[in-house]
């Protein structure tokens, strides 16, 4: 049943890790107005709770677009002794700023350094960080992108690179996790102990499950599954329904019954194809590692207690404003490109429109860590083939939600020991709620809220729910407010402090079935076509989570140091 716990935990972990896209923002110079949303997405807050702002959605609005001054990660400019580099061939550019972009860079500067001397990051708006969004005013501090990341070794190691180590902070492990189900937040299983008392699911559904594990199930059907196929088919209609679909909401804002097992959650669909089941291939990872042990742990990395996430004092905008920080002048911000073109066996040329005009560099590689709409525009030119991939992956609208609450509007039966304490909640879409999910900020990270208010991060939209882009930020935080009057919130609270709406028209990557295809075929026709040296990176690659674009951030650096030491040119 170990199994269970941990397709238990999945819901709760890894959908409140901030899955909110992590990429860059992007612009074609010849085509400043193509992608708007990376420059324009809705972002509006209010300086003080404003008097029954449901009630008055016209006077709320007015003063919604009253746009604050923020805090954001802005990299430094560069130096013109650095600047002068560019008259060089340089090893690698990397495309787009984002947390992926960075991380490469990040990552050749500290791994492969005598591979990758000259790399620069190129950004075409003036900040870096992409979709990464710290806010702060009057005692609160809130996200409007990803919101936290799990605790993985790389993850750490970038932490500790970044020089961040002492501003980390952890969630607590031991907070509960809810799933909104029969009208009531019910906690899920954070440990095998749990298992046999957790009302989540029914006796039945819990044998089902187990059996299903164990292998009693049918047996792959032979073609690629959804997630909803694979998930009901080994471990019952109960695990799919309670547990799986609101995290596929919560993590991808996506359709399980489109979502691709394989591309999606490719770490469980192997544990059946190694060992016949979920539990046989379990043991026979168990079994591999004995014979194969990890290398010796970097020491410099701190070993978290149980299952948790984590950010920083001053938000996840941290990463991504150290790690500019170290590559100072590496980082050119406001660079737009405008064209790549391919040298016979010399690498590539890109041409620019900068803050100093026009130019063009030479390099031996790049990496794109734009979106794949965004590369596929870039690579059109260049691959009809691997433009028209990239093309075909889908990324549904999200919006982020921030408000804020009295302690004495939360719902006593919610509140342990008089507080409001967990990680967050997911809502299945089968109970009647429009909020794929809220995370309990202020309980979850210290100092996020003044005394005696709680602040909640709720997300809405997603692939079976684009019809957000019509709605006002009125009309968004009215379904968000309705929600949680539902569930968490008293039905005769005060409205809430309503502190920040940010609507990302194309927000989550979709890992549809056939999604590993389309990015192989990509991948195919930049390697059939000649284009040796031109990588593609970002989350529709690695993965949507914040720690899984900086575990693909070390892969990508590796691919690119790999291709650099075989590299001939002078």
């Amino acid at each position: 049943m170990a199994i269970l716990t941990e397709l238990a935990l999945f819901p709760t972990i890894s959908a409140f890790s901030g899955q909110v896209p992590t990429g860059s923002s992007f612009s074609l110079s010849s085509k400043p107005n193509a992608f708007p949303f990376l420059s324009s997405s809705a972002f509006s807050h209010t300086s003080k709770p404003l008097k029954n702002p449901l009630k008055n959605p016209g006077r709320w609005r007015k003063r919604l677009q009253c746009v604050l001054e923020q805090k954001e990660a802005v990299a430094p400019p560069p130096s013109t002794a650095e600047g002068e580099g560019l008259n060089e061939v340089l090893d690698c550019v990397i495309v787009g700023g984002g947390i992926s972009g960075l991380s490469i860079a990040q990552a050749l500067a500290t791994k492969h350094k005598d591979e990758a001397k000259k790399v620069i990051v190129t950004e075409a708006n003036g900040r870096v960080g992409g979709n990464i969004t710290t806010l702060e005013r009057d005692g609160y501090l809130w996200e409007e992108g990803p919101n936290s990341f799990q605790l993985s070794d790389p993850m750490l190691t970038m932490v500790v690179d970044s020089g961040l180590k002492d501003d980390l902070v952890l969630g607590d492990p031991n907070a509960p996790r809810f799933v909104l189900w029969g009208g009531k937040l019910r906690p899920v299983p954070s440990k095998p102990t749990d298992l046999p008392f957790f009302d989540l699911m029914s006796f039945g559904g819990k044998l089902r499950a187990g059996f299903g594990a164990l292998g009693l199930r049918p047996p792959p059907p032979g073609h690629e599954e959804s997630v909803e196929d694979f998930v009901r088919r080994n471990l019952g209609d109960e695990v799919f329904e309670r547990l799986i679909e609101p995290f596929c909401s919560g993590v991808y804002a996506g359709d399980p019954a489109k979502l691709s097992m394989k591309a999606a959650f490719g770490k469980v669909w192997k544990l059946e194809q190694k060992g016949g089941s979920i539990i046989g291939g379990t043991i026979k990872t168990i079994q591999e590692s004995k014979k194969n042990p990890k290398p010796p742990r970097d020491l410099r990395l701190q070993k978290p207690k149980g299952q948790t996430v984590g950010s920083f004092k001053r938000g996840l905008s941290m990463l991504p404003e150290a790690i500019a920080s170290r590559l100072g002048g590496k980082v050119k911000l406001s660079w737009k490109l405008s064209s790549i073109k391919q040298l016979d066996g010399r690498g590539y040329t890109l041409s620019y429109d900068t803050p100093e005009g026009s130019l063009s560099i030479r390099t031996k590689s790049i990496i794109l860590t734009v979106p794949s709409y965004v590369a596929s525009s870039i690579l059109h030119p260049l691959s009809n083939d691997a433009a028209d991939a990239l093309s075909k992956f889908f990324y549904p609208p999200v919006a982020a939600v921030s408000v804020s609450y009295s302690y004495e509007s939360i719902r006593k039966e919610c509140l342990i020991d008089g507080q409001l304490k967990g990680f967050g909640q997911l809502h299945p879409r089968s109970q009647g709620v429009e909020t794929l999910g809220t995370i309990y900020s202020s309980s979850l990270f210290p100092n996020r809220a003044p005394p005696g208010r709680v602040l909640l991060l709720n997300y809405i939209g997603g692939a079976t729910n684009p019809g957000i882009l019509s709605k006002s930020e009125s009309m968004l935080v009215e379904a968000i407010d309705r929600d949680l009057r539902k569930m968490l919130i008293n039905p005769n609270a005060e409205d809430p402090l309503v502190l920040g709406v940010r609507v990302w028209p194309q927000a989550i990557p979709q890992f549809l079935v056939g999604h590993l295809d389309l990015l192989e075929a990509a991948k195919g026709a930049l390697r059939d076509g000649g284009f040796e040296g031109l990588f593609l990176g970002g989350n529709y690659v690695s993965g949507v989570a914040l720690g899984r674009c900086i575990e693909g951030a070390y892969e990508s650096a590796m691919e690119v140091s790999n291709f650099l030491a075989k590299c001939v040119y002078q």
